[in-house]
């Protein structure tokens, strides 16, 4: 989830701290070369002299592979198991990670903290309704602040969210929806929803940054799908507060994994580019660059980010093994109702 965003159990990343890769010294010197192929959403974003910093002290040169939002690409990494499209993957979240790993998509890790011996965790955040505020204040407009709200008729039409088919960050929403109101009760929130004009969007950058009037292009909808770390990209220039916040009442939790990709030309090399993403330098890098909090809890944050991009109290949950077994079907059914 990054800004680009970009974006598990909090406790299954916050046992990182007990993982001796993070926080690491740099990659040492290799006697590797050629090139790592990193295959990854469409909000993979580092700062700049970064990646480069990376093929200086490997001699690899790294190629970087956007094939879609997060779940277009759990879904190209199946399609293409057979054949990968590269060496290491990053991106994949705990909302598609089961069907990566089942699929033999990643090779096993000897990571303590991978998920299912095979995705290990780099970043997360919180998957939260955002609005504008200058929007709302202009319109003389009360915020909504619960999910319940966004289907009253003062918000119709105001609403974008990506797609929970092709977005990560949608079927986040989509599992938010469901911790929140039940497997009784969430297909007729979402019909509330569309009756109410709900929008949506192909990706998280569509909805984020063309419908959203606060992401910069000026969009017609004052609401949208983002993140709890979103906020702090809109303080003004020179500082203040920022333009638009997060509904912490609307949220869960989004953890991203990276994974050696079974069939990899270069598994070596994908593997130092996995370590390298769990150095200090990158997970010092990913709040700035991508809008989601490290997994390493010793990595420094923006000093802006207790006040403007906390993380919500109670995500709304649902067990990984629910999610495993139901996805498809949530999947199908949320299609049906919300596209018709």
């Amino acid at each position: 989830m990054a800004r680009i965003h970009s974006l598990v159990a909090a406790a299954a990343v916050l046992a990182l701290a007990g993982c001796s890769a993070i926080g690491s010294d740099e990659p040492g010197p290799s006697s590797s070369s050629g090139t790592v192929t990193l295959v990854t959403h469409d909000s993979f974003l580092l700062s700049d002299g970064i990646l480069a910093d990376f093929e200086e002290q490997t001699g690899l040169k790294v190629d970087v592979v956007q094939p879609g939002d997060g779940g277009t690409l759990a879904n190209q990494l199946v399609l293409t198991k057979d054949a990968p499209l590269g060496d290491l993957t990053f991106g994949v979240d705990n909302t598609f990670a089961s069907r990566v790993v089942d699929e033999g998509v990643v090779a096993k890790s000897s990571n303590p903290d991978a998920f299912e011996g095979a995705l290990v965790p780099v970043d997360y955040g919180d998957v939260c309704i955002n609005v504008d505020h200058t929007w709302f204040a202009s319109h003389d407009l009360a915020e909504p602040v619960t999910l319940e709200d966004l289907t009253k008729p003062e918000y119709k039409d105001l609403l974008v969210v990506p797609n929970a088919v092709t977005s990560s960050p949608g079927l986040a929403f989509l599992l938010a929806t469901i911790g929140a109101f039940g497997d009784d009760g969430w297909q007729a929130y979402w019909t509330a929803l569309k009756a109410n004009g709900l929008k949506v969007a192909e990706g998280w950058s569509d909805a984020y940054y063309t419908d959203f009037s606060g992401g910069g292009a000026d969009g017609p909808r004052p609401i949208v799908l983002s993140y709890a770390s979103s906020p702090p990209e809109t303080v003004p220039e020179g500082g203040g507060e920022p333009t638009t916040g997060a509904l912490l009442d609307t949220c869960f939790r989004q953890t991203e994994y990276a994974g050696v990709l079974a069939g990899a030309a270069n598994p070596e090399g994908a593997q130092k580019l996995l370590d390298f993403l769990l150095s200090d330098e990158v997970q010092d890098d990913i709040p700035g660059s991508m809008y989601m909090y490290p997994a390493s809890t010793t990595a420094t944050l923006p000093d802006d980010w207790a006040a403007f991009a906390p993380l919500a109290t109670n995500p709304f949950e649902v067990a990984p093994d629910d999610i495993t077994k139901n996805r498809e079907a949530w999947l199908t059914q949320w299609s049906d109702t919300v596209i018709g």
